[in-house]
Parts: C-alpha cells; sequence; structure tokens
C-alpha cells in the first residue's frame, strides 16, 4: 500500500491546489486497468476527508459506472454534461450508471452527485487532456506489470473477463501513448505490486496543463 506520509503528502497538494472546476477541485486518478486505482483513490478520499473534516467534501465518481468493453473513452460527453458541467457552476451533477446483470451493460441507477470540495475522477481515461485545464491534480497510477495487472483485474472481474480484459489492456496502452497521461501527472505511484511497496514523486501544480 501506500505509505501514510506519502498519501498526506498528496492530500495536502489537494488542499493546496486551486479549485478549477467552478469552486471545486477536481482530482483525477488514472491508470491502466488492474493497478490499483480504485483503492488508492478510496484512501485519498478518506485522508481528505478525515483533513477536511466533513465526510461530504469529497465525492468519488467512477469511470466504471460509464465505460462498457464498446466504447471505453467514448462517454466522456454523457460525464461532461451529466457531472462536470453542472459542478462548474455551483450545481448538483447527476448520472446514469452502467450495470452489468447477466454481463451485458445496461442503463441503471440514476446517481446525483451534490456541490463537493474535492471530486475525485477515478478510473481509465479520467486525466484525459481534454480535462487537463480543469484538473487541480492528476495522479497515476501504475502499479505492478501488465501480467500481474491483468491477475488483478480477472480476480475482481472475474475469469470470464480474461479476454474481454486482455483486449481492454492493448486498447489502454495506445490510449495512453497518445493522451500522454503518466508525463502530465502531478504525482506517480508505482511499485513491484500491485500498490504494495509503491513509491511516489510528485510534481509542482501545471505540469497536467500541457
Amino acid at each position: 500500500m501506500t505509505e501514510p506520509a506519502e498519501l498526506a503528502g498528496i492530500a495536502r497538494a489537494v488542499r493546496a491546489a486551486p479549485a478549477l472546476l467552478g469552486r471545486v477541485r477536481l482530482v483525477a486518478v488514472d491508470g491502466p486497468s488492474g493497478a490499483g486505482k480504485s483503492t488508492f483513490a478510496d484512501a485519498l478520499a478518506a485522508e481528505l476527508r478525515k483533513s477536511l473534516q466533513a465526510e461530504s467534501a469529497v465525492r468519488i465518481v467512477r469511470t466504471d459506472d460509464f465505460a462498457t468493453w464498446e466504447q471505453p473513452v467514448a462517454w466522456w460527453p454523457r460525464l461532461h454534461a451529466g457531472v462536470l458541467d453542472p459542478l462548474s457552476q455551483g450545481l448538483p451533477g447527476r448520472y446514469q450508471r452502467v450495470e452489468w446483470p447477466n454481463g451485458e451493460p445496461v442503463r441503471g441507477a440514476f446517481v446525483r452527485v451534490p456541490v463537493p470540495e474535492v471530486l475525485v475522477l477515478e478510473g481509465v481515461s479520467a486525466g484525459r487532456a481534454s480535462i487537463a485545464a480543469k484538473l487541480s491534480q492528476l495522479i497515476w497510477v501504475g502499479c505492478g506489470d501488465q501480467a500481474s495487472r491483468l491477475a488483478a483485474a480477472v480476480a475482481r472481474d472475474g475469469e470470464a473477463c480474461r479476454e474481454p480484459l486482455r483486449r481492454w489492456q492493448e486498447f489502454e496502452k495506445g490510449w495512453f501513448a497518445v493522451d500522454h497521461t503518466p508525463e502530465r501527472a502531478n504525482s506517480v505511484i508505482s511499485g513491484p505490486g500491485v500498490l504494495e511497496s509503491a513509491s511516489s514523486i510528485h510534481r509542482p501544480f501545471g505540469l497536467n496543463q500541457g
């Protein structure tokens, strides 16, 4: 796991960064599938809630609520219209998440997103270049090699997802190469395993703007 001191340091960087999505600090936690993004985002949100002394100060929205095998990144306009645009105007957001009954994606429950101090957007393509100007912090989680990340993702999603996950890995390699996501990150979490013995580097605010 990320060391508590490193996590606290990243949380301090988030609090110190300016709010660029209206009065909301938008924090993207991006990286390849199975690298530990959800685990890290949950830990960061907990640390921020503790330091901000308010449970409602931090909200998490996950790209898994939007993505499907056929549309790994093209769902972005729904997130923008339903969540990012309203929050930038000081209004609550709302979106209809993707659910997977019987292994097939369908539109499911509606999720309301009250206006927080910090919105953590977690998942593949969360830190895409098109939103860079609105990001207060971009955190890249790249723990483990491709094989270990696949094993972690299969353990999470089930053996039936192995082949779709292999194809997803190939897609995301191309996506990140074109988007230059890790190069723009303010903090990079990396290590030999999936958030095991992880190390981090921090870069000043502003490097995700390019």
